[in-house]
């Protein structure tokens, strides 16, 4: 089969951008309702898509006057969308910036166990100072030092997923065995951040483990994401832009010994569709007349670090300090800094720039011009898929399904049933074998 691309739906609340919830095509009261996201899930699966995924913030901040994205806990949401659907996969964020490896590795064990091998982590450090003050801490640990945390807190959740092999659980009400215990391990980890002894107290599901999905563009980022993750989110602008990071990453993969088709890149888009250009450009502008400058320039403090509530919304940005000085998200940081200068903006234009995906690319077309769009960057080599971010919902992704789908389908660039069950298999990754299980060269000695 010729390569296809995997579609995963970056699901926000009413919508991606900051103003969904303000717009007449949503009902801002669905925030608060199960229904309305279980429907999302099974209008993902009814378009074949590889996955669904929710982003999560550990703290309301300064911005709860006009809005806030993460209401639901995602590993709990997700298991109530499980129980609608069969195939779709469904990926949570969890920070390892203040969590606790043992308690995550047995909640997205439950969640995979509850959808049959569909769970998929999205691992984040955490970079907020308000996060930080919600854990005991006075201001965000250094970038360095969160990613120390973030490897060993993988390599024990990790761990922790191995501890039982594929066939330890036994069952057998003949015997009364319930399970091998030669094959359920401790793993009696010591380190720098983190004593656990293992094992888990729950068998491996039919995918062997979570997939790991990560989505951080710094130095430190790529090198965690080459190293671990088996699909990388990322907020890419242009085909140029997406080929060179699609090279490096691919290129530290193979430096950590994986394949590069191991790793798969899907850069966010944020798309406007209607019938015409026209329509769709004044469907994106209807959502960006409706943004309020004080939640943005909130927005954008915190993305810079830098104080901009009382900046003049005509004037260019202040200066900037250096990347090195930068604490909290250093590419997001890189990202909306290269934006305002490459194109000379003031930072009313800016925020209007970032509001319907904080960085990410937008898109306003007709499904065609969409698909059209889509396929040039997995052709050009700049993306194995793509993070689909409706800016409004439902009905922005049912138009993505309903209208994009189909050309994409039609062109082969994408499935049109499912051919696997796992998550695993959706992005095209054989089971994860534990680490205790033979390799074919043990089993042959």
């Amino acid at each position: 089969m010729s390569r296809q691309l995997h579609l995963n739906a970056f699901l926000m609340g009413v919508g991606h951008h900051e103003a969904a919830w303000r717009h007449p095509r949503t009902d801002a009261r669905k925030l608060t309702d199960v229904k309305h996201f279980q429907r999302l899930a099974q209008l993902a699966e009814r378009g074949r898509l590889d996955s669904v995924f929710f982003a999560d913030g550990l703290a309301v901040g300064a911005r709860i006057k006009h809005n806030t994205q993460a209401i639901f806990e995602p590993i709990t949401l997700l298991t109530a969308m499980a129980v609608v659907t069969e195939r779709v996969g469904l990926i949570a964020t969890a920070s390892t910036g203040y969590l606790n490896p043992y308690t995550l590795a047995r909640s997205f064990a439950s969640l995979d166990h509850i959808s049959n091998g569909r769970a998929g982590w999205n691992i984040v450090t955490s970079a907020g100072a308000d996060e930080a003050a919600n854990f005991g801490l006075d201001g965000i640990p250094d970038h360095a030092g969160r990613y120390r945390r973030a490897t060993e807190f993988v390599d024990v959740a990790t761990a922790l997923w191995d501890s039982w092999e594929d066939d330890a659980l036994v069952l057998d009400a003949t015997t009364g065995i319930f399970a091998d215990p030669d094959k359920v391990h401790p793993i009696d980890h010591s380190g720098e951040q983190f004593k656990v002894a293992g094992p888990l107290n729950s068998p491996r599901s039919v995918q062997g483990m979570p997939l790991l999905v990560q989505a951080g563009s710094s130095e430190a980022g790529k090198d965690f994401a080459a190293r671990y993750a088996e699909a990388i989110f990322t907020a890419q602008r242009s085909v140029e832009e997406g080929v060179a990071f699609y090279r490096d990453v691919k290129a530290r993969a193979a430096k950590f010994g994986r394949s590069p088709d191991e790793v798969k890149i899907l850069p966010g888009i944020v798309p406007y569709l209607a019938p015409t250009e026209e329509a769709a450009r004044e469907l994106e502008q209807q959502f960006t007349d409706l943004i309020s400058p004080e939640y943005s320039l909130r927005q954008l403090s915190q993305m810079l670090g830098v104080d901009l509530t009382s900046h003049a919304l005509d004037a260019p940005l202040p200066s900037l300090p250096p990347i090195e000085q930068i604490q909290g998200n250093k590419s997001r940081y890189q990202l909306v800094k290269d934006l305002a200068g490459r194109e000379s903006l003031t930072v009313r234009e800016l925020i209007a720039k970032l509001g319907g995906g904080r960085g990410h690319r937008t898109f306003a077309g007709t499904p065609e011009q969409v698909a059209d769009n889509l396929e040039e960057w997995f052709e050009a080599g700049a993306a194995d898929g793509f993070n689909v971010m409706p800016p409004y919902l439902p009905g922005g992704l049912e138009d993505f399904v309903d209208h994009v789908v189909p050309i994409l389908q039609k062109r082969g660039l994408f499935r049109t049933e499912y051919t696997a069950t796992t998550l695993r298999g959706h992005y095209g990754l054989a089971h994860r074998p534990s680490r205790y299980t033979p390799t074919a060269a043990e089993t042959s000695a």
